[in-house]
């Protein structure tokens, strides 16, 4: 299921928590309601596990299914994600334990994307709508999505809609 694809584009926040907790949270059915700054409403089809299936409604009115194809238990899963009928986004979730010396239990937890569609257009064109243009827009979506999963893992408390600032694709500012 794997897309062919150079320049994976990836985010990762250390959260002051377990592995397990983190997990716990991830793997809950409707999670992004929750946690996910852009998100208006995380509609679920079928859950837990790898045939998991969801839709996201951002607050842009953009509409998203995703389609789970591994799911690991404490350690992440994988996914598609896109339009009805179009070109979709492999999307890997992943947690890892992180230790320093004298720290309490943390975890590192990451989002990874393999975005398609450029895949048409020869490399030396591709580049600089993917570096100058699509992973600056991705990067900060990815970090925004990771700070409302901490913020709500280490709070308890739902994140507000562009708590950690507004997209332009996902969720434009509010006037």
């Amino acid at each position: 299921m794997s897309l062919k694809f150079r320049w994976m584009i990836r985010s990762s926040i250390i959260i002051d928590a377990t592995v397990a907790v983190i997990w716990e949270v991830i793997s809950q059915p409707g999670n992004l309601n929750l946690c996910h700054p852009f998100c208006k409403e995380n509609i679920v089809k079928k859950w837990p596990g790898k045939d998991s299936a969801d839709t996201i409604i951002y607050f842009s009115g953009l509409e998203l299914e995703r389609d789970f194809f591994e799911w690991k238990i404490e350690k992440g899963y994988k996914l598609m994600i896109g339009r009805r009928g179009g070109k979709k986004t492999e999307v890997h979730w992943e947690i890892k334990e992180f230790t320093e010396a004298g720290e309490g239990e943390k975890a590192l937890l990451s989002i990874s994307l393999k975005i398609p569609h450029l895949q048409r257009i020869p490399v030396i064109f591709r580049w600089f709508p993917h570096f100058l243009y699509i992973k600056p827009k991705m990067k900060k979506y990815l970090n925004s999505v990771l700070k409302g999963f901490e913020y709500y893992i280490t709070t308890g408390k739902p994140v507000e809609r562009n708590q950690f600032g507004s997209h332009s694709w996902f969720s434009p500012k509010v006037i």
